[in-house]
């Protein structure tokens, strides 16, 4: 495959350079107390709250699995297919796990490029759009295409910053000639001001298969009281009748089940207890979570307070001790901000149940490593038995390769350097009328998404890197 040498046998690195500094010489909450309820795309964040990965080189982790698509591509049943593609999607997101630092924010006309023999695929990514964000990306093999649009909206809510991934993700199984498509879920990083922050996904995620109209709708459960639901998945696959064919339950950190929908009523037969908080908890508004979409939302009934205690920390009110603002999916806290312990959480385990899929340990020393995964530690890998990367890819970012190093004062220097190039840029080719074109996506549209979106144009692979830009 192109990109590595065909005789590729070294191993990936387990470990970075450098461990991640404990030293947090910027306040988050002193950042972003004044963005209260606005969106974060724009803001520039202190190097010390960024992690060593472009956003490109994170979106290339929804890869670590690909062998479930794999997988998928060799099952005879349509059924069994979905299995594995709704595990697919839910092991894309089981990397954020206790990954509470920011990526660095893609220049315009970044790229990635991640080739795995070993893995059997290979991808590229770009940013393709600066204002607002958008980040597309393409990875192929011989058994299916994974393409998509990833734009990132953040929001502040005083204790918690809301992140959504907004676009929809693609799968082509090339043998059957199916395509499937959903879009990711929310997530929230909790306890900005006191307490040991954490993280969760939320909401529903619905992976539907638009060539058999089979669909599996998956509930990313809010944690709820006392954090009883935290992590939690529980959905089923319907056809096109909406009949109820499958159970797929477990965790987005851990692993993810199927059983039939016998073996699931015969166990909520027999576990009443069980039976009860599944009724309680599968509704979405119990953890507090509502679209904002509806005109109910929590979102609404904060607002007058939201406003009196912006008010308060930007120094519009009289407020003297303000409480931080409610986000709608704080969950209840213990004094220390955290979410307390207890017996109360709801894990399945039904008898009968096929494991789809399970994640993989990480390294031993991740916690040094800013928790990457072993999948992770290796993205800003340069090695010889690489190929000439184009001057645009992440790899080659001089403010991600010094933080990696452990220099966080040169990795600032850099990134604020490469932020005013690309400004200096933009500045130039409106003074000139020019328009940005990327260089390896095109604007189209496809018959299952309602807008134009960004296409790989398929010319990377041929490796003439003349026409790059000079952005580092």
């Amino acid at each position: 495959m192109a990109g590595q040498s065909e005789n590729h046998s070294s191993k990936y690195r387990n470990q970075l350079p450098s461990p991640s500094s404990n030293k947090k010489e910027a306040n988050l909450f002193g950042i972003l107390k004044n963005s209260i309820g606005k969106e974060l795309s724009s803001i520039t964040m202190p190097v010390e709250f960024n992690e060593p990965l472009s956003f490109l080189q994170r979106i290339s982790e929804y890869m670590e699995y690909s062998y479930l698509l794999k997988i998928a591509s060799q099952c005879d049943d349509p059924l069994q297919r979905l299995q594995y593609l709704s595990a697919f999607a839910v092991s894309a997101l089981a990397s954020n796990w206790e990954r509470l630092c920011k990526p660095f924010n893609p220049l315009l006309g970044e790229t990635f490029e991640l080739c795995r023999e070993d893995l059997g695929f290979r991808l590229v990514c770009e940013q393709v759009s600066h204002h607002p964000p958008v980040s597309a990306y393409h990875a192929e093999s011989e058994d299916f295409q994974f393409y998509g649009n990833i734009h990132p909206r953040l929001k502040f809510w005083g204790k918690s910053l809301e992140i959504k991934p907004e676009g929809t993700l693609t799968v082509h199984l090339l043998k059957h000639k199916e395509i499937y498509s959903w879009t990711n879920v929310h997530c929230c990083v909790h306890n900005i001001i006191i307490g040991k922050l954490w993280f969760e996904q939320y909401g529903m995620m619905e992976i539907q298969c638009l060539t058999t109209g089979l669909s599996a709708q998956l509930n990313f459960k809010p944690a709820g009281w006392f954090g009883r639901d935290l992590h939690n998945i529980e959905g089923f696959i319907t056809d096109k009748q909406k009949k109820k064919l499958r159970f797929i339950y477990g965790k987005w950190t851990d692993y993810l089940k199927v059983c039939s929908m016998e073996d699931y009523e015969e166990y909520m037969k027999t576990n009443p207890d069980s039976l009860n908080k599944h009724k309680h908890n599968t509704s979405m508004s119990d953890g507090g979570f509502t679209d904002e979409s509806n005109n109910d939302t929590p979102t609404k009934k904060f607002s007058n307070k939201l406003n009196v205690l912006t008010r308060s920390f930007t120094g519009g009110g009289r407020s003297t001790s303000p409480e931080p603002p409610v986000s709608p999916h704080d969950p209840p806290v213990d004094d220390n901000g955290d979410i307390p312990k207890g017996d109360n959480s709801t894990s399945l385990d039904i008898p009968n149940s096929t494991i789809l899929w399970q994640v993989q340990q990480r390294p031993e020393d991740s916690l040094k490593y800013y928790n990457f995964t072993s999948f992770a530690m290796a993205l800003n890998e340069l090695q010889d038995w690489m190929k000439a990367l184009p001057k645009t890819d992440s790899r080659l970012r001089p403010d991600i390769r010094m933080l990696e190093q452990g220099d966080t004062e040169g990795a600032a220097a850099e990134k604020n350097r490469l932020e005013e190039k690309q400004r200096d840029a933009r500045k130039q080719r409106k003074k000139k009328k020019e328009i940005w074109k990327p260089m390896w996506f095109y604007q189209s549209k496809v018959p299952h998404i309602k807008n134009e979106i960004w296409l790989f144009n398929n010319k990377y692979w041929s490796r003439d890197f003349s026409e790059c830009p000079d952005i580092f």
